[in-house]
């Protein structure tokens, strides 16, 4: 039981520390790239780890969060705070979605991070940054897609193809 534990909380802390890792080097190597409203953040692809454990959805919003603190972006404490909410509810949904495939394949968990993203940190950039304190609904759909488009270019193309890896090298 304790060694479960560990292994746990090992696990999430990793995954966090990886996250924030590839994150703030992405940042650093290719400036703003994981950090506007059309980002590609390379990170984002770990979120296929929370498809095989359940210690992914603590280390990817602990990651997030941290890589959030650590970004020169105007919106970094509404980011901390949206962006890991919109990365919880991603990695709970992934989660919970892990079984439900379409020719083996987790498309709908897949999903889950562009549309928790898009909806939250669109509902950020359009409320804090864009109007300045105020909602527009159609400046939120035009930031919420900026965003959603970003997350799926990234699972598609780096997270599917990690997640295919991780199975058929037998590694979940």
């Amino acid at each position: 039981m304790k060694n479960k534990r560990i292994n746990y909380i090992v696990h999430g802390a990793v995954i966090a520390a990886l996250y924030a890792l590839l994150t703030i080097l992405q940042n650093v190597l290719l400036s703003g790239s994981a950090s506007m409203a059309v980002q590609f953040r390379v990170a984002e692809a770990m979120t296929v780890f929370a498809l095989y454990t359940p210690a992914a959805i603590p280390g990817l919003t602990i990651g997030c969060a941290l890589a959030n603190i650590s970004s020169i972006s105007a919106l970094g404490p509404y980011d901390m705070i949206f962006g890991s909410t919109a990365s919880l509810l991603a990695a709970i949904s992934m989660y919970l979605l892990r079984n439900v495939r379409i020719r083996k394949i987790p498309f709908l968990a897949a999903l889950m991070p562009a549309l928790m993203n898009g909806i939250m940190v669109g509902f950020e950039i359009d409320f804090f940054f864009v109007n300045n304190m105020s909602f527009n609904f159609g400046d939120f759909l035009f930031q919420g897609s900026l965003v959603a488009l970003g997350e799926l270019a990234v699972l598609f193309v780096l997270g599917l193809p990690l997640a295919y890896l991780i199975e058929s090298r037998h590694l979940d």
